[in-house]
């Protein structure tokens, strides 16, 4: 077991005992204390979330104890964040040692950290350069300004009418430029004037990408598999088709690893399952080992080397904390422990859900510990299971009205998704007893 926070069958059965006496069939009680907590941050928070009712306390490994003292079990991981687990002892152990050395000077000053760090994840992803900064919407702004840049000054588009090819049903991020290209109407809505220089496509049609190159596209940017959409696995053929166009018609090809990377799919990136190297990898959220925030763009020198002082910059982007944590994930790794244990697992994860299907579950999609489940609309929607999921124990969360994202911490043990799977189960039987 690889992490200390890993409970038996015995301690899950428990759970499960727990929580089938704690609740009702519409939603569990809340305590005053839940109840407080939620409140105050409905008071003071912007209401840009719509979270489920449960307020974590403290976690550890694959587990979530609320205000309460009620156990969850995290099958989604912070959107992948928290790959290595909860407070995972040897992320923990860098950032401790880091905050009693130095934890920030800007880049007006170089630390002893950067470098490493750099040099390392350069390693990883098989490139010459690494720009680190802090959010992953902050990783694909700048992947994006830098296929400009060297869209301009490198293969001679003229200034301010280069353009970049996204796939539809994306999720980049929501700042400004990156909902310019999204469809999600919820991101966009009220939000405009949008950026312009983009051009969508179907996400897995090929034949559709090649038609919308032209001479003056810089880059397409796209996830390899699309995780906010519902995880959507594309035709085998189409990635390697993407990077031979690329190559042939002198584009950047860019992929946001951001969720799918860094172990999640089984492999160091989503892209190695179909031996696709990108040109630029946009990488972040398991890149913080679930403690800071930090993001990275990482490519050759031909490509990165574009940038010149004054032209971008972050404050915290590559700081020493963030740098100690990066290269201690980097390291982790490289080892290739927890790719393997995504990959075995995440057929134990696939093969129980499933299992499902035709029982209030319509399909399964995903590779490693990443699944996208689609519930039978006619039962209730993924928000509706969710809430039951969360009475039972196992914290999920919704996308697209029917869909569930089932992404655990890659400490996960088969155990665990046993129980967690059957939770699941009794919920859809709960859900369609209630509705028939």
């Amino acid at each position: 077991m690889l992490h200390a926070g890993g409970v038996s069958v015995t301690i899950l059965d428990d759970v499960t005992t727990v929580r089938t006496s704690a609740r009702d069939d519409s939603s569990r009680e809340r305590s005053s204390a839940t109840d407080a907590a939620i409140a105050l941050d409905d008071r003071y928070a912007a209401h840009n979330y719509s979270p489920l009712p449960v307020v974590a306390s403290s976690a550890e490994g694959a587990w979530i104890t609320d205000v309460e003292g009620r156990r969850y079990l995290d099958c989604l991981a912070a959107y992948s964040a928290v790959n290595f687990g909860h407070r995972n002892a040897e992320i923990t152990a860098a950032a401790h040692a880091q905050l009693d050395a130095v934890t920030l000077v800007s880049r007006a000053f170089h630390s002893n950290r950067l470098g490493p760090f750099c040099e390392a994840l350069a390693a990883l992803c098989g490139k010459d350069m690494v720009l680190p900064m802090n959010s992953g919407a902050e990783a694909v702004e700048s992947g994006l300004k830098v296929a400009r840049k060297w869209g301009t000054d490198v293969k001679g588009v003229p200034a301010g009418e280069g353009n970049i090819i996204v796939a539809r049903n994306n999720f980049h991020g929501r700042t400004t430029t990156i909902i310019s290209f999204s469809d999600d109407e919820t991101a966009r809505r009220g939000f405009g004037p949008y950026t312009p220089g983009f051009r969508s496509v179907p996400f897995g049609d090929a034949d559709a990408l090649a038609d919308a190159v032209d001479e003056n596209t810089v880059a397409v940017l796209l996830e390899p598999i699309q995780g906010e959409a519902g995880i959507i696995v594309p035709p085998d053929d189409f990635l390697p088709r993407v990077r031979a166009l690329c190559t042939e018609r002198n584009v950047l090809m860019i992929a946001d690893e951001i969720q799918s990377g860094l172990a999640r799919t089984g492999r160091t990136f989503a892209c190695d399952h179909w031996n696709v190297e990108p040109d630029v990898y946009l990488l972040g959220k398991a890149l913080g080992g679930g403690v800071v925030p930090l993001s990275a763009v990482v490519a050759d020198r031909d490509v990165l080397g574009v940038l010149h002082p004054g032209e971008h910059g972050s404050t915290f982007g590559g700081n020493p904390l963030a740098a100690a944590i990066g290269s201690t994930v980097v390291a982790i790794l490289a080892r290739g422990e927890f790719q393997s244990r995504s990959a075995e697992l995440g057929e134990h994860l696939h093969r129980r859900l499933r299992d499902l299907i035709g029982h209030g579950v319509l399909a399964v999609r995903g590779l490693g510990l990443w699944a996208g489940v689609d519930i039978d609309p006619s039962i209730g929607s993924g928000k509706q299971l969710s809430l039951r999921l969360a009475d039972r124990g196992v914290l999920v969360k919704d996308t697209h009205g029917s869909t569930l994202r089932f992404a655990p911490p890659l400490v996960i043990t088969a155990e665990e998704i046993d129980w967690a799977v059957d939770q699941f189960a009794d919920a859809l039987a709960e859900t369609r007893t209630a509705t028939a």
